[in-house]
């Protein structure tokens, strides 16, 4: 515990029998449970979890808030319809199934992945547990041992001491982030960076594919969570569902580790186009859901503006590049002024949305 409040980590694995004995003997004492979800691993993840079994208890009791019996009155509706919705939700996640006799007094869970989810799905499943045991603040370490879980504490202390929704991991800014990230995942954790604050609404965040993360019990309350992107590109999901929910969110400094053993499973090429096509998705999700369904704001309408007058002024560029190469035509001059007007008024439409934007989720950034 910190502070009395309740400290869960979720470790997503998949084939890391080599790493997680590392992950789990380092985990620092006061973390409460320690949530290991096997996304249907091809080798003994499990059976080396396992060991650890033997001597788990933990000197803190967790019930199940789907197993408190609710008696109704004519106040508590709300209540048991929102334990219902909770119940009924476990049938939308990755099928699964919790190896654990004892959850309440173990300080490891282990649950199993009947098939293959993704990342996504195991931490989704993991957050899924400690939402229904309501932890206060769940932290999430990968199974391969690239978190230093010394640093866990001052991921989680915004949320336990502030009441942060959501505390990331940056480490891009500090100092060694150059020499020690692989230049290629430099470059594209920067580029994926810049497209998911304009898809998020989180501006002032810089590296958003950090997996080191904690997050409060309201947060996980306020998004779908089986609705959150079951591969890697995960992390910008849940931004965007957290932007929506009006959930803050800080990000600290934290040391980028590479070369302790781990064997990185990522396909920069295969999950590029993917998560560019999510971030579009999730862009649009949210102007809709956030600056139209729940409060109207002028900015949705500019960045409407802005796309209307791209699209149509993509007819005028073509007819101008078409004169361009068209031996002895002469480019017509009202179709170069139309062009030049609907750039211009296009951009500025552009700029004044997203300055709206920054300006109304400012207050997010903690």
């Amino acid at each position: 515990m910190l502070n009395n409040k309740t400290i869960a980590v979720v470790v997503p694995c998949y084939n890391e029998s080599q790493q997680i004995n590392m992950v789990l003997d380092s985990m620092p004492s006061f973390v409460d449970r320690i949530i290991v979800v096997d996304d249907a691993s091809k080798d003994d993840t499990v059976g080396t979890v396992m060991k650890h079994l033997q001597d788990n208890s933990s000197p803190v009791t967790l019930k199940s808030l789907l197993k408190t019996e609710i008696t109704p009155t004519i106040y508590n509706r709300a209540d048991i319809e929102v334990r219902q919705k909770s119940m009924d939700e476990i049938k939308k996640f990755t099928p699964s199934e919790v190896v654990n006799k004892n959850q309440e007094n173990e300080k490891i869970i282990v649950i199993k992945h009947l098939e293959n989810g993704g990342v996504g799905a195991a931490i989704a499943t993991g957050y899924k547990w400690c939402k229904d045991h309501n932890i206060d603040c769940t932290a999430v370490m990968a199974g391969d041992g690239q978190m230093d879980p010394d640093e866990l504490d001052g991921i989680c202390r915004p949320v336990i001491e502030e009441g942060i929704d959501y505390v990331k991991g940056n480490r891009l800014i500090h100092k060694s982030a150059w020499v020690i990230i692989p230049r290629v995942r430099f470059l594209g954790n920067s580029i994926l960076s810049i497209l998911t604050k304009i898809a998020s609404g989180y501006w002032g965040i810089s590296d958003t594919q950090s997996g080191y993360t904690a997050i409060s019990n309201n947060a996980l309350n306020s998004v779908p969570l089986y609705e959150i992107y079951k591969r890697y590109g995960m992390p910008n999901d849940l931004l965007v569902k957290l932007n929506i929910a009006f959930c803050t969110i800080r990000e600290v400094k934290i040391k980028p580790i590479y070369g302790v053993g781990e064997k990185s499973k990522l396909n920069i090429l295969k999950v590029s186009l993917p998560i560019l096509f999510l971030l579009i998705r999730c862009f649009f999700k949210r102007l809709q859901t956030k600056y139209l369904y729940r409060s109207f704001h002028p900015l949705y309408l500019l960045y409407w503006v802005a796309f209307i007058i791209a699209i149509i002024n993509s007819y005028f560029l073509y007819q101008l590049i078409a004169n361009f190469f068209i031996p002895n035509s002469k480019t017509p001059t009202d179709y170069l002024i139309i062009f030049i007007f609907l750039t211009i008024s296009g951009f500025q439409s552009l700029l004044f949305a997203m300055w709206m934007d920054i300006q109304d989720n400012e207050r997010l950034s903690k």
